[in-house]
């Protein structure tokens, strides 16, 4: 079976369809950003193509996590609102939740790992949430947010493998397909793959010959590990710059897994190296302040592990990065997290 004759197979079979997402666009309306899609100069010299930027970090919470959190929410009904919401999050979902809930005047509590950086943790406190910090693991997190679920009845809304979530990110496909129709590349930051998942089915539903590449970090990147592997695997996680791609995808998975082997085209990993210099590009030439897993994108690019892009859209998906360490980034520190 060919790639398209197998897009095609899922995306006729799929649970979560491209009505869902269009619906989540209807929901989300007016509590979420519409994100711009701008040119960047310099990356289109770079690679001979015009190279667009999608400004998903100027969102309200610094990151996409907002569109899936809120489509999410806003579907739940009264009684599963009133007996609060929990996660785990490596920092930008658990901020999503967190200013989704207190929209919605639910209880919120948000379980992550020491592995998260304390801007985040700050972040999600200030908006109103409960914060659990629990071993060093995504997967440490979540055993928290199972036994509060089992204990207490909390309403679970996990960062990724859910299909409201999904869905609510996926509105970042329609919003590119708006904006620039004739595209041939779509780099996406890939960590659990509600975000590609989502981006994938709908821009796959409207031209399958659309590639999407998913980007990560080299360091205990799960979702690669696991397509690798033909299953959900567990993989050890590691401090790095782009903290947000971190965490496991779950050996239960039901949605992302299946979905990222069938609609993504190719998975890529950069370096520390690579994302340090993506973001400083980002800064000095873009002049836009992201964190190291929105730049994923740009550190492919940079690094000439995109052959042939054509007309490619490179989307930076959070900007939550705390700030003495974008300083130490952009001044052109070598900074090496794992001796910290």
């Amino acid at each position: 079976m060919t790639n398209f004759q197998k897009e095609r197979c899922w995306l006729k079979d799929s649970k979560i369809r491209l009505q869902d997402i269009y619906m989540a666009r209807q929901r989300i309306h007016g509590r979420v950003n519409r994100t711009p899609l701008v040119k960047s100069d310099a990356l289109s010299q770079l690679c001979g193509a015009e190279v667009l930027l999608k400004l998903e970090h100027q969102q309200r919470t610094g990151s996409f996590k907002l569109r899936g959190a809120t489509n999410a929410i806003v579907k739940l009904s009264d009684e599963e609102r009133e007996k609060g919401i929990v996660g785990a999050s490596t920092g930008n979902h658990g901020r999503g939740l967190a200013y989704a809930a207190a929209r919605a005047g639910a209880r919120c509590v948000i379980c992550m790992s020491r592995l998260v950086p304390e801007n985040k943790v700050a972040a999600i406190r200030d908006l109103g949430a409960e914060v659990r910090i629990v071993g060093s693991s995504q997967d440490d997190a979540q055993e928290e947010v199972d036994r509060l679920v089992v204990e207490r009845g909390m309403t679970m809304l996990p960062p990724f493998d859910h299909p409201d979530v999904i869905a609510g990110q996926g509105t970042l496909g329609l919003e590119i397909l708006e904006d620039a129709p004739q595209v041939d590349t779509v780099l996406i930051p890939l960590s659990g793959g509600g975000l590609i998942s989502g981006i994938a089915l709908a821009m796959k539903s409207a031209n399958p010959s659309i590639r999407v590449f998913g980007i990560s970090m080299d360091r205990g990147a799960a979702m690669i590990a696991s397509i690798n592997a033909g299953k959900p695997v567990k993989v050890e996680e590691y401090p790095s710059l782009a903290d947000s791609l971190g965490g496991g995808i779950g050996l239960e998975n039901k949605y992302t897994f299946n979905m990222v082997r069938d609609l993504v085209d190719q998975c890529i990993t950069v370096d520390e190296a690579q994302i340090a210099a993506a973001v400083r590009h980002a800064y000095w030439e873009e002049q836009q302040v992201i964190e190291g897993a929105g730049s994923v994108g740009i550190a492919a690019l940079l690094s000439k592990k995109i052959h042939n892009p054509g007309r490619c859209i490179v989307l930076l998906s959070g900007s939550n990065i705390d700030m003495a360490l974008h300083k130490r980034l952009i001044d052109g520190e070598n900074v090496d997290l794992s001796s910290t």
